[in-house]
């Protein structure tokens, strides 16, 4: 147990520092949002919202995933919603309960709430992960609050216990988001259960997310929710590989969401496995790249040498291969020497025809524009050493 630090009390968990964060994804359970009587409060839900606005006052970012809905959709009909807990009933239950789930949020917000909502294979799928990147990517910009939820009504497999988590996480990662904040009516992780061992000791601080730790969590005592404390840390484990860290605290203690506006936690801190970027750059230089490559010329070569730039495609001198949008590939300069490996917004039919354009004249040429970069510089490493690159260069 080396890794972890334990706090004192149930009831006096002790503040520590937030990690330094701009953007950050936070997860509202179904409990915080669920009244005992049915439907939807905002009890919990005006501190949280308070943290948000707030957040947004100082400069920051916020992604706000949201649960609720099948506890809403389930007031609604009340004597009428179904009984069962299969997928239909859910599915049908979750779209009724969209529309008042958004409403709570956009009466407590000042700025307007947008609906994203999301399947896991959105996700996995290149060419939607990056369509749904530019969405939240471009409301955040516009200073709108996204709400995110998954799309039940069309899911499958993916509505299973604790999807939320787990789906919170891996938007983190989408949005490079620096803090994943998951709050919930647990205040932190348990050395065991705190309502069966007398002895439970709260652990304030994760380093490693090792496996003696996710044994400690256990099922859910959630009558609303579809999670637990493991899905909380199988979430922690995704945002972990990810670069981001996560903060576990109970979104019912007022004091503990006001405590985080001045950048302090009262809860579990698991720390990240690098810096984001960090972990970001290490996955797009070491994963296999799509057969083509991105020619580009000198001084595009040299503005990318110097870190933290997007390519665009005035910097472009041709597109072999036929990758598609969302395929990393390879970027080499004149010499065919890869310098860098990105994820291409445009595919290479795509940037042949872009190749040598202002980015202005992109929707002219194309009729449309997924963006003026042809690799953002979110998605783009450098290779300090280039290397003469793996496939055909054609003269």
């Amino acid at each position: 147990m080396a890794a972890i630090d334990t706090g004192n009390t149930h009831t006096d968990l002790p503040a520590q520092a937030l990690p330094p964060w701009r953007r950050a994804v936070l997860k509202v359970g179904s409990n915080l949002l669920a009244a005992d009587g049915g439907g939807l409060t905002p009890r919990y839900a005006e501190t949280l919202a308070a943290f948000i606005a707030a957040s947004h006052a100082e400069g920051r970012q916020v992604v706000l995933v949201s649960s609720g809905a099948v506890a809403a959709g389930r007031a609604l009909l009340r004597e009428h919603a179904p009984a069962g807990g299969d997928l239909a009933a859910r599915q049908a239950l979750a779209a009724l309960g969209q529309a008042p789930m958004i409403a709570l949020w956009q009466s407590l917000s000042a700025r307007p709430v947008a609906q994203v909502l999301l399947t896991h294979d959105d996700l996995r799928n290149r060419r939607r992960y990056l369509n749904a990147r530019a969405t939240l990517r471009e409301l955040l910009q516009l200073g709108v609050l996204p709400v995110v939820n998954e799309n039940d009504t069309v899911s499958v497999d993916e509505l299973k216990l604790g999807d939320n988590d787990n789906l919170a996480a891996i938007v983190a990662a989408l949005v490079d988001a620096d803090l994943l904040l998951i709050a919930s009516d647990v205040d932190a992780l348990y050395s065991a259960d705190p309502r069966h061992d007398s002895t439970a000791v709260p652990i304030t601080h994760v380093a490693k997310l090792t496996p003696a730790i996710l044994e400690m969590a256990g099922d859910s005592s959630s009558t609303m929710g579809t999670g637990g404390m493991r899905t909380k840390l199988q979430a922690a484990t995704k945002a972990f590989a990810a670069g981001i860290p996560t903060a576990l605290f109970s979104g019912r203690d007022t004091a503990t969401v006001q405590a985080l506006e001045q950048g302090r936690l009262r809860g579990t801190l698991v720390d990240a496995s690098s810096s984001r970027m960090q972990a970001r750059k290490y996955w797009l230089r070491h994963v296999p790249a799509e057969p083509g490559h991105i020619r580009i010329d000198a001084g595009a070569a040299k503005a990318l040498a110097g870190g933290r730039v997007s390519l665009l495609p005035g910097g472009v001198l041709e597109a072999s291969g036929e990758f598609r949008r969302g395929d990393l590939v390879e970027i080499v300069d004149t010499a065919g020497s890869v310098i860098a490996r990105g994820l291409s917004q445009y595919g290479a039919d795509e940037i042949r025809r872009l190749a040598g354009r202002h980015s202005r004249e992109i929707d002219g040429v194309l009729g449309y524009s997924h963006g003026d970069e042809v690799v953002h510089r979110d998605d783009l490493a450098t290779i300090e050493s280039p290397v003469n690159s793996s496939t055909e260069i054609s003269a």
